[in-house]
């Protein structure tokens, strides 16, 4: 008999104990740290507070993991709206379903 819980959920990722510095580190480093920052902290706060609030890490590895992505991603968004492909037909508007006519 197995001392393991046979619903215990195993975390597919788990970032080195450093990461999170490392991610603000690398978010001052780049030319949309006025924006990204702030919007990082704010996040990661809120991670915080619910993790401590769960006794989980899952939402904390989640927030890290969105923002290595959106860093990691941000020289092909660039070059995507540099190149001046007009998309504008496939973005939806933020505008509310009940005001849609």
């Amino acid at each position: 008999m197995s001392a393991q819980p046979d619903h215990a959920t195993v975390t597919p990722y788990a970032p080195a104990p450093g990461a999170p510095a490392e991610l603000l580190g690398r978010l001052r480093a780049d030319r949309r740290a006025p924006q990204w920052v702030p919007a990082f902290e704010r996040e990661w706060t809120a991670a915080l507070e619910e993790s401590r609030a769960t006794f989980s890490l899952a939402v904390l590895y989640e927030t890290l993991q969105v923002w290595q992505a959106r860093l990691a991603s941000a020289p092909e968004v660039d070059a995507f709206v540099a190149s001046g492909y007009d998309d504008s037909a496939f973005v939806e508007t933020a505008v509310p379903r009940s005001r849609r006519r």
